[in-house]
């Protein structure tokens, strides 16, 4: 089979909904149209919301009240990749099911999205026509990424260096895991662009970064001896892949009791899990290298108080811009995530508190500012680019979620698997169970901020 019967075969194994054609009248006015109509809008929305990554409460929030604008009742099921709708008026009713073909985060498009549902919620979204609501979406669809694939790359060789400064590692583990996580990160991201498999493209990514690490080492090493003595950084390298998005939002949706979702975000971010760390640990059976403990940097506290408050900054920023986030976005997050990451980190390391009460309080701490932020105005929305008083402009959860993916223990799970491949049940077990106590607590944090400031939330419905 050729190269290009392969990629039609994949894209007649996802086939995607023609929106215009499917609109009996796309002259029309919103409110005025068929149930039909009306049912595919309100999917459509729910749909492109669900494409940038976010939780189902938020996906089926959006679709209410767009359903509410346009005079229909609207039943939501949401799943990782799916949307099924039913709308009903009186007597009428239609349904409709439209799926994703893969799993990503894009937090520019959950804003935009969000910005949409506003416009459709003022006077003005009364009057427009079924064609130019669908025309609007498509132009949110279609919006090309906010930075190039050398500037992911970068964002994501940033992060992983300042994700080892926080994990214990010096100089030498950050330079070496920077060059892994950048080729890594681009490896992976042309397999995706390729439309290879996901879980193919994070194993070649993993596996790309640790022997990139090795390599740097390796090279390193001729000018400083000592250089081999640093081989635990490798670790840092490959932590681009951990799917902290998912992994935390699935908390969420189980928080709102949506198990479908929850359960689905929860199984697809441990296949990425064990994918990418029985890839790194394969690479690793093969080499010098191995997850030990890192030599101390010998800082006063002052001194790390302070890198520690700007790798946070770097890591959240960097994690940021992977997710699509514009640079605003990326920096709010950045700041929310250098006070809480920083915090955990001296109340586990100065307070002598358990990681997992230091990541409830972080994630916690997280969230509260993120509220706080969420009420004040910003300048930029949807096209005007400019909100209205009082008024949000950026989603809590394109600020929580990337904030607190830095406290995500990417290097216990890897050293949980790695132990686990040693046939080391006690080691494995004690890691497993730190880095699964870490992960619940991680949205527990930020559930319970949003009991805290939310009413919406905190209610059942």
């Amino acid at each position: 089979m050729t190269a290009n019967n392969a990629l039609a075969g994949s894209e007649r194994h996802h086939m995607e909904i023609p929106w215009h054609d499917v609109a009996a009248r796309e002259d029309m006015p919103v409110c005025e149209a068929s149930v039909a109509d009306r049912c595919a809008l309100v999917c459509r929305v729910g749909l492109l919301t669900l494409s940038g990554g976010t939780g189902s409460w938020r996906v089926r929030e959006a679709m209410n009240r767009v359903a509410r604008r346009l005079h229909v009742t609207c039943v939501v099921d949401v799943s990782l990749l799916g949307v099924e709708c039913t709308c009903t008026e009186g007597s009428e009713s239609s349904t409709l099911v439209a799926g994703l073909h893969t799993a990503g985060v894009n937090t520019e498009r959950i804003w935009a999205m969000d910005e949409l549902v506003k416009y459709m919620e003022s006077p003005a979204g009364a009057n427009i026509t079924v064609g130019d609501l669908h025309r609007r979406m498509d132009e949110i669809e279609q919006r090309p990424a906010n930075y190039s694939f050398w500037q992911a790359g970068l964002a994501s060789a940033c992060a992983c260096a300042a994700f080892v400064f926080l994990l214990g590692g010096g100089p030498v583990e950050m330079g070496c895991a920077f060059a892994g996580a950048g080729v890594g990160h681009c490896l992976r991201h042309v397999m995706l662009a390729r439309r290879i498999n996901q879980l193919t493209s994070c194993a070649a990514g993993v596996a790309a970064s640790c022997i990139t690490y090795l390599v740097a080492l390796m090279l390193l090493g001729l000018v400083m001896p000592s250089a081999m003595d640093h081989e635990e950084g490798y670790i840092g390298a490959m932590l681009f892949v951990i799917p902290g998005f998912p992994l935390i939002t699935s908390g969420l949706d189980i928080a709102k009791l949506d198990m479908h979702s929850g359960l689905e975000r929860l199984a697809y971010a441990l296949a990425i899990i064990i994918v990418g760390t029985l890839s790194g640990w394969l690479v690793a059976s093969f080499t010098p290298l191995s997850p030990d403990e890192f030599t101390p940097l010998g800082l006063s506290w002052q001194a790390l108080f302070a890198l520690r408050l700007l790798m946070s900054f770097v890591g959240v920023y960097g994690f940021s811009v992977m997710f699509n986030s514009t640079p605003r976005m990326c920096a709010t997050a950045g700041l929310i995530g250098a006070v809480a990451n920083t915090l955990r980190l001296s109340l586990v390391g100065y307070a002598g508190m358990a990681p997992e009460v230091g990541a409830l309080v972080g994630a916690l701490v997280a969230g509260l500012l993120a509220s706080a932020i969420h009420f004040r105005r910003y300048h930029g929305c949807f096209q005007a680019r400019s909100s209205k008083p009082g008024r949000p402009a950026f989603p809590r959860i394109t600020m929580t979620v990337p904030s607190i993916v830095i406290m995500v223990p990417g290097l216990y799970m890897y050293r949980a698997v790695y132990y686990l491949c040693a046939f080391d049940v006690m080691s494995t077990m004690n890691w497993l169970m730190r880095a699964a106590m870490i992960v619940v607590f991680l949205p527990i944090g930020l559930a319970l901020a949003r009991v805290l400031t939310d009413p919406r939330w905190r209610y059942c419905s």
